[in-house]
């Protein structure tokens, strides 16, 4: 059972929700990022309809403590709270869907979504220089940033990364089972290379499930984060320097009742 915060001054709490093609977690942060109510988990709905994911998401979130507004991290490309792409949730079902407006009408609450690997690294970089996150889980999310400015999202994880494999499929879940831990880890070294090379950043960040698996020497500009980072960053959503990315998609005032 999710753990209920007793502070009842909730103005500035964020329900915060990572989706991941394995499990769906939430929790209540506090305007620090510090979370105050949860962690909840629950495994992913298959198939990961997009009525199924919203009635999952509603019914964890149901026991959480008060909120006054909520940020969710999705494993796509997602502009103005609409979903484009769902490679590892299925595309065709989730292609278009409103789905900022969607949790705003369930939860009553205004609602920010953006891609989960941003969310991440909203939730870890320093905000100086060119900061890369990749998140190895399901697939490979990317994001990056320029002294702490997210930049335009690219889905590096569509593409090609070696052969005729994708990023996803050559360093995700799948690549992972395939090639076995040791030939994976390579792959990995590999990734973090070709990435170095296009794009010469300051810092880059690895977070998701499976980074926990690299087992080789990573130099001192390379660091492994908590994947708690996909939760805990979603308050920073919120923050001033995102407001232009937002105003666009905020819900009607009819939905933050």
């Amino acid at each position: 059972m999710p753990v209920l915060a007793t502070d009842t001054a909730t103005a500035l709490h964020t329900l915060a929700i990572d989706i991941g093609g394995s499990h769906l977690k939430a929790g209540v942060l506090d305007d620090s990022g510090t979370v105050v109510a949860g962690p909840a988990r629950v495994v992913t709905p298959t198939p990961a309809a997009p009525d199924t994911v919203v009635s999952a998401l509603v019914e964890m979130t149901r026991g959480l403590a008060p909120f006054a507004r909520v940020s969710i991290g999705f494993p796509g490309v997602v502009r103005d709270g609409t979903v484009l792409t769902a490679p590892n949730l299925g595309t065709r079902q989730w292609q278009n869907f409103p789905f900022a407006a969607t949790m705003s009408q369930h939860l009553g609450k205004p609602v920010r979504v953006l891609n989960d690997a941003s969310i991440q690294g909203l939730g870890v970089i320093s905000g100086q220089g060119l900061e890369c996150v990749i998140t190895l889980g399901t697939g490979m999310g990317f994001s990056l940033f320029r002294n702490g400015q997210l930049m335009p999202h690219m889905e590096m994880g569509q593409h090609i990364a070696h052969g005729d494999k994708t990023y996803d499929q050559y360093v995700g879940e799948a690549g992972l089972r395939a090639a076995g831990r040791k030939r994976w880890n390579r792959r990995v070294r590999k990734v973090v290379g070709a990435l170095n090379t296009l794009l010469n950043y300051d810092m880059l960040y690895i977070g998701g499930g499976n980074a926990m698996r690299i087992d080789f020497d990573l130099p001192r500009n390379i660091h492994i984060v908590s994947n708690e980072a996909g939760v805990t960053g979603g308050v920073r959503l919120w923050d001033p320097i995102m407001e232009a990315d937002f105003a666009a998609a905020e819900p009607p005032a009819t939905a933050r009742a």
